[in-house]
């Protein structure tokens, strides 16, 4: 307890409405500077910065330097697993802390901004649990690396590894500032909401070059969001130097036209230089001007990481040159020079910080690590179960009107979903009626290539239906951003085909953003996608059908109609669960005449895992999903002829799946044929046939027979088409061997 409050003391308590002092880490936390050296200072001395100031951000760099030199040493004695520190950059993070509002402004750090966080208010021991993997870590409780940081409680998003996907984030967390203030449904809706907020996202040099880092400087400018980019720049990425990364070398520079931008430069050694640089480029974007971009450069005295060293490609008299800039050494020999404390009191501040932090790494280590059976926690909401019952509104719903095709019902549930909760907000490449708002009652409108979000900017709004940039990355990572603020994106990629793009947002941060963080941050957003082939023309790349590379990655769901009313209310339950969807809609089924409904109720539900029996049998069963429904329906149809009674189970769902009902259909039939569009080798039937196999063997009287696409590409030409995918005589022809064995 004595270590426990030792800490405490060392840090701000956290307070997620109020502003944290600037110096950060108060003044009275350590020992108090003799009343000798007290001296008045002018308010335009040092920056405005007053002496308790300027000595709290230097205890905050100390501390900075201190934890990261405990974590080597721990990392020695083999009592911590991975090391990476911040460095030669606690200048100018520390300064940045001390101007922006922890539980206020919002953040997305990156590994170096150790000083940051200890500014905004996180604790040495906070930082140190992190260190040993300790389960109250409050970053991500034990399931990420160290200096991943994350903090509910003062606005730290949590953060991930790979380099970059953090800057579109930011951008969409302002933007959901944005949208804020024009959706006036959602003005006394939304918590922790303030007109002049501040998203602080910090990079690298070396991040620079990522195509993520573009993309969000153009959105930000384009939009004005109040955006703070900070460029640490240390002159490595690992090993390759800014030269070779940059054209020119300095890539402020290249930026310097980008329209609403403000731009400026330090020393990101020099605190003072950082305080000059920071400041106006804060009060720029809480002023509603736009982003602001901060070139800092900083010096990295240890090696990229304790798996690094530095020295096989820095030569020494590189090496000794950069450590006279270190911020330590500067700042501490800079507040005795200026007569703001001496000596003995620098050093009493020193052995006390060093105390602190060594009391802090005994208790971290003494902390309990988390349980195995912890491990499938918050892979998915724990809160909401789109599979549960209350999702279930499909048995006796009573439809209504014409029939309409999938994109009808699909439009009509977007359209209830959005009247229904002022929270959504649909964008992507073309789905507005027309970004020009001035020619709405000129043209028709576009709604969407295939019209499938058809007058949705006219009824709700530009700020809330609107186009983006060619840019998939882009969708999603904003996507990821609005969520996490309270916001329910449901965007749309057109094509399945040119979703790779955004790969890295889905799979490293959409669906990980919950388990990674122990559940503390969540980004329930849908993504709808328009998929497959039977085109006639749709080629290489509008044809594309690869759903197991989806269904691999726990915490996204993936739903896949085949029917118009099955549409709708996956879609339904899609927007109203509480977990990333990924909603797959087959081009060919959009307006299929075989496939339509008339229209169900407002809140007609489906939830997932819940297959249909699209066809009753005995002989044999068929399990299958998207196109290959309809085409194993006519199949049956025609081995009906022959005597065989096939039954077809539909999954709808693919992740979860329903093995009750493919188990209850195969213990029925006891022989199984699975169809899917996607290629036939390692495909999604793959896992359904592997399970199948494994769990009910007992009841088979046959193998189990797969009727896939080859494994190739879908061609321009019909005749290759027909080929490559399956087709009614591929199915029929299982069908009949199936049955003959």
């Amino acid at each position: 307890m004595k270590v426990l409050k030792l800490v405490k003391r060392a840090e701000p308590q956290h307070d997620a409405t109020a502003e944290m002092p600037q110096g950060g880490i108060s003044p009275t936390a350590l020992a108090e500077p003799p009343s000798v050296l007290s001296r008045d200072v002018s308010p335009t001395q040092f920056e405005g910065l007053t002496r308790e100031q300027l000595i709290g951000i230097y205890r905050t760099m100390y501390i900075s330097r201190r934890i990261d030199d405990k974590e080597i040493q721990l990392k020695g004695q083999n009592k911590i697993f991975f090391q990476i520190s911040g460095a030669g950059h606690e200048a100018v993070l520390a300064v940045a802390g001390s101007l922006l509002k922890p539980g206020y402004d919002w953040f997305y750090p990156y590994y170096r901004d150790r000083a940051l966080c200890l500014q905004l208010g996180m604790t040495p021991l906070e930082q140190l649990l992190a260190a040993v993997g300790a389960e109250s870590d409050p970053n991500s409780h034990g399931r990420q690396m160290p200096s991943h940081w994350g903090h509910k409680g003062l606005n730290i998003v949590s953060q991930s590894s790979p380099t970059g996907t953090q800057l579109l984030q930011a951008v969409g967390c302002a933007e959901a500032t944005y949208r804020f203030q024009l959706i006036k449904e959602l003005k006394r809706r939304v918590a922790k909401f303030h007109a002049d907020e501040v998203v602080y996202v910090s990079l690298g040099d070396g991040t620079t070059s990522e195509g993520e880092f573009w993309e969000s400087l153009n959105t930000a400018c384009n939009l004005k969001l109040p955006v703070l980019f900070l460029l640490e720049d240390n002159g490595y990425a690992i090993s390759v130097p800014v030269e070779v990364q940059t054209a020119g070398g300095d890539v402020s520079r290249l930026i310097e036209n980008f329209p609403n931008l403000y731009l400026e430069r330090c020393d990101g050694t020099d605190v003072l230089a950082s305080h000059k640089a920071l400041r106006p480029a804060i009060d720029y974007c809480r002023s509603g001007n736009g982003p602001a971009f901060v070139h800092a450069k900083v010096i990295r005295p240890y090696s990229h990481s304790l798996s690094d060293d530095e020295r096989l490609y820095r030569p020494d008299e590189e090496r000794l040159r950069e450590a006279e800039r270190d911020p330590i050494k500067r700042f501490g020999s800079f507040l005795i020079t200026e007569g703001l404390i001496d000596q003995d009191e620098l050093q009493r501040i020193k052995d006390e910080v060093d105390r602190i932090v060594n009391e802090a790494a005994d208790q971290a280590l003494g902390s309990p690590q988390p349980q195995p059976d912890t491990v499938m926690q918050f892979i998915y909401s724990p809160d909401v179960d789109p599979t549960a019952k209350e999702f279930d509104t499909e048995e006796g719903a009573q439809l209504s009107g014409n029939p309409g095709t999938m994109v009808d019902l699909i439009n009509r549930c977007l359209h209830t979903e959005l009247a229904r909760d002022p929270r959504i907000v649909v964008f992507g490449e073309d789905v507005a009626d027309c970004s020009r708002e001035q020619f709405l009652d000129q043209v028709k409108g576009k709604g969407g290539v295939f019209k499938v979000t058809a007058n949705l900017q006219r009824k709700f709004g530009s700020a809330r239906v609107f186009n983006s940039p060619l840019a998939e990355a882009n969708i999603i990572g904003r996507a990821i951003g609005m969520a996490t603020r309270g916001l329910k994106p449901v965007v749309e990629i057109q094509f399945f085909d040119y979703i790779w793009p955004a790969m890295h947002q889905i799979r490293n941060e959409l669906a990980l953003l919950r388990w990674r963080s122990g559940n503390e941050w969540k980004a329930p957003v849908v993504i709808r996608v328009p998929i497959g082939g039977y085109l006639k023309g749709g080629a290489v790349y509008h044809s594309q059908s690869g759903v197991s590379t989806f269904t691999q990655i726990p915490g996204l769901r993936v739903v896949y109609p085949a029917t118009a009313l099955d549409a709708n209310g996956l879609l339904r339950t899609a927007i109203r669960c509480d977990d990333p969807v990924l909603f797959l809609e087959h081009k060919h089924l959009y307006r299929q005449a075989y496939n339509k409904s008339p229209y169900p109720p407002d809140d007609f539900m489906i939830p997932f895992a819940k297959a249909k029996v699209v066809r009753e049998g005995t002989d044999l069963s068929i399990i299958t999903y998207g196109a290959l429904v309809q085409r194993s329906v006519l199949a049956a149809r025609q081995a009906e002829q022959q005597g065989i009674s096939v039954e077809i189970i539909d999954l709808r769902s693919l992740l979860p799946y329903d093995w009750n009902t493919i188990s209850a259909s195969v213990k029925k039939t006891n022989r199984v044929i699975v169809a899917h569009e996607d290629s036939l080798s390692f495909g999604y039937g793959a896992e359904i046939a592997a399970r199948i196999s494994d769990e009910l063997f007992e009841f088979l009287d046959a193998p189990i027979r797969r009727v896939c696409a080859l494994d190739t590409f879908v061609a321009y030409s019909p005749q290759l088409e027909d080929a490559i995918l399956p087709q009614v005589a591929d199915v029929t022809s299982a069908i009949i061997d199936l049955h003959r064995y």
